[in-house]
């Protein structure tokens, strides 16, 4: 985009306070405009199809699809625009997989104001924006030899079973939380035992804090 042409905004996510808040944000900017929002993943598309956005701003965990999802559909169906995930989760949760799914960055909700407007101006203008804090973590994996932790292993749906499981919701709360049937969250639950080598939800819970999935 243009240097001096002002950066249109949309902003996805499920809390309606959130949202506000961040329009209130950015509306003492001047180069930065809110052209749209959305509750869920099914209307986030639907704006980001319209093409008059430049920037996303997409909370990963929506009601109706994983953010993630969101993010893979937009990026094969609207490729001009930059996705910039905001999420309540730890980094080291949830960015490296944002980002190899497409995101052009990954921001924790509570950074500071200061530091959404300039992920925003930096993904708007087409480089990759990551906190102070990613960009350590990732250089002390660079020549790192360990073997790959089980939970990389796993699909978006599976990692996203596991720390909702380990955060002590049931099944069918997640089915219910996530649209999808109990039985698709069952098989979900399955894989992930099986390929983590795991026998049941305690020894999956167990793993998750070990491995500080969940807060």
């Amino acid at each position: 985009m243009n240097k001096k042409e002002t950066i249109r905004v949309l902003i996805a996510d499920d809390h309606a306070i959130v949202r506000e808040g961040l329009k209130q944000i950015l509306a003492d900017t001047r180069d930065i405009v809110v052209a749209g929002a959305a509750e869920n993943g099914l209307d986030a598309v639907k704006l980001a199809r319209a093409g008059e956005a430049h920037v996303l701003l997409l909370d990963i965990s929506m009601p109706d699809r994983s953010g993630i999802e969101v993010l893979k559909q937009i990026r094969k169906e609207c490729p001009a625009i930059a996705v910039l995930m905001l999420s309540m989760h730890r980094e080291d949760q949830y960015a490296i997989r944002s980002l190899k799914a497409g995101a052009s960055g990954y921001l924790n909700k509570q950074s500071a104001p200061a530091e959404l407007v300039n992920a925003i101006r930096q993904v708007a203008a087409g480089r990759k924006y990551i906190s102070t804090e990613l960009a350590q973590e990732l250089a002390n994996q660079v020549g790192d030899d360990r073997e790959i932790p089980p939970h990389e292993t796993l699909s978006d749906r599976e990692y996203q079973t596991l720390t909702m499981i380990a955060s002590g919701k049931t099944v069918s709360d997640i089915a219910s939380e996530l649209v999808l049937s109990v039985k698709t969250i069952s098989m979900y639950r399955s894989r992930l035992l099986q390929k983590m080598k795991l026998r049941h939800n305690a020894e999956l819970t167990h793993y998750a804090i070990r491995n500080h999935l969940v807060d």
